[in-house]
């Protein structure tokens, strides 16, 4: 008996252990398969479309309330509010997509004219808001921006509606000024008549006051509201803090 037949019989390598060895081949070379993970459906996109569609309605429907049955100053302070939570909540795309949509909503609703009357200023001022709001500037650059957007906005209106009519609106705003700063003017005995010029001057800062105090009332309502939504925007200055502490 020879010393080769009494060693024992190595293993025959079948087709299992060949597969085995050119799989932990592809694995050296492209690397280690437990890094890599199966695709996860990204759940913020429904959430982001559908925020965005209830927000820019609910927008709608304040202007849409506030038009048929109006009242007074406390809707039209919520008017630029849901545009600036979807800048909050998801950013600068899916605002301009709420201000959109509420524009086209509103004019299957209410027609163009009146949509537009929104768009401009409302649904710009919305994003607008959102922006500064996001990047956490002071609330006098925020309130002075949407102030010069709300001026522009008043003269887009009077303009619309001054072609549409067929009348010049703007000579009415200058007839009810003239008819304030004559008052004043009375009042202060000075006896002088204002010109034209200062007549008009006054006439524009007078939208510029009325937008400067909107844009005061709609960030305190914004900071009283958004701070519960868990979105909360900048600070306000000291005294504002100071006077709603102590009411």
């Amino acid at each position: 008996m020879s010393i080769l037949d009494s060693l024992p019989d190595e293993p025959e390598q079948g087709p299992s252990s060949e597969s085995q060895t050119n799989h932990n081949q592809r694995l050296d070379k492209f690397g280690n398969q437990s890094t890599l993970r199966p695709p996860q459906l990204k759940v913020d996109a429904p959430l982001r479309m559908v925020e965005t569609a209830f927000l820019a309605s609910t927008a709608s429907l304040i202007w849409f309330i506030n038009f048929y049955f109006p009242l007074g100053p406390v809707l039209r302070i919520f008017f630029p509010v849901p545009i600036a939570l979807v800048y909050l909540r998801w950013g600068k795309r899916a605002a301009w997509m709420a201000a959109v949509t509420s524009g086209l909503l509103l004019a299957v609703l209410m027609g163009p004219v009146r949509s537009l009357l929104f768009v401009m200023p409302y649904a710009f001022m919305g994003v607008l808001l959102g922006s500064t709001w996001n990047r956490r500037v002071p609330w006098i650059v925020s309130i002075t921006l949407g102030m010069l957007l709300g001026t522009l906005g008043a003269f887009f209106r009077v303009w619309l509606l001054s072609v549409l009519s067929g009348e010049d609106l703007w000579i009415y705003a200058i007839n009810q000024v003239t008819e304030l700063m004559e008052w004043l003017f009375l009042k202060l005995e000075l006896l002088v008549n204002p010109s034209v010029f200062w007549i008009q001057i006054g006439a524009i800062a007078l939208i510029m006051f009325n937008n400067f105090i909107y844009l005061f009332i709609v960030h305190l309502a914004a900071w009283l509201l958004l701070d519960r939504l868990g979105n909360p925007i900048p600070r306000p200055p000291r005294w504002v803090q100071v006077l709603m502490d102590y009411e």
